[in-house]
């Protein structure tokens, strides 16, 4: 089965996260004998969004959620860096300015989006706006729980202008996130990562899981999937999303465009300008 296909959340399901084993790396061994594959789908990754930018007929906006330590940078970092910087960019999703605040929660996200033939990724997205308000009660349950809705129809939006949308749920444990904020804690040129707040919202673990649940379970649709990708080994992880993208930009069938010059007049200038160097 293909990746696409293997960690997808079917539209319509119910998700239950206790029931995904956020330690799964299907059948390799380890990060030493998965590197060749990896750096296949890295270049594969490179060549697709070169296709995608000369074509000019699709965009693509990748969504990276997760909880606190997921590897939402792991994930830019080593695979979507592959890509050429020239067709490719990144919106971090933080706390809204005054300036969002003032607009409708989905105006920064829609303002954000890819234009043809590049690739966005947005670093946390437009669902914050039914997890962390929901979760700590900053707009009330009538408002939040009619966003599943509104988000829906947004990223149906997007697609019938040519959008291609890709939604990634990094899925750690929580003994994993500790193991990790340790880390931080040891390595000095990650202290500036650190912060109270990260630890404070370990306590309201489950009702991220709840949040993100119901999330998953709404949102996840057949012009705009999401996919629970394992992430406790930070490897597999980016096996995993570089193999999806690889895999749903080929079902594309992207063709490179038609020369706008005569390659033929083209080739004997070539031939000429040679002859009298």
């Amino acid at each position: 089965m293909n990746y696409l296909e293997r960690f997808k959340v079917a539209p319509g399901s119910k998700v239950k996260l206790r029931k995904s084993d956020p330690a799964d790396r299907d059948d390799h061994k380890s990060h030493k004998a998965a590197a060749e594959e990896i750096a296949h789908y890295q270049q594969k990754l490179r060549e697709l969004q070169d296709l995608l930018y000369a074509e000019h007929g699709h965009s693509l906006l990748i969504c990276l959620q997760a909880m606190d330590t997921g590897g939402k940078d792991g994930v830019i970092n080593h695979v979507l860096g592959a890509m050429n910087p020239q067709g490719c960019r990144v919106a971090a999703f933080k706390q809204p300015s005054p300036i969002e605040a003032a607009h409708d929660f989905l105006w920064r996200a829609h303002k954000a989006a890819p234009a043809r033939g590049e690739v966005v990724i947005f670093n946390r997205s437009h669902y914050e706006d039914v997890l962390v308000v929901r979760v700590h009660n900053l707009v009330p349950k009538a408002i939040w729980s009619r966003r599943y809705d509104e988000i829906n129809d947004f990223e149906r939006n997007l697609t019938a202008n040519g959008t291609q949308i890709l939604k990634f749920f990094l899925h750690i444990s929580k003994e994993e996130q500790l193991k990790r904020f340790k880390e931080r804690l040891d390595d000095p040129s990650k202290h500036w990562k650190i912060s109270e707040a990260d630890y404070k919202e370990r306590g309201f673990w489950d009702d991220y899981v709840a949040g993100y649940e119901e999330a998953l379970s709404r949102c996840s649709t057949a012009h705009a999937p999401w996919f629970v990708i394992p992430a406790n080994h930070k490897w597999f992880r980016n096996l995993a999303i570089a193999r999806i993208v690889v895999e749903h930009l080929e079902s594309l069938k992207m063709q490179y465009p038609k020369p706008t010059v005569d390659l033929k007049c083209i080739r004997r200038e070539y031939h000429a300008a040679e002859r009298d160097a």
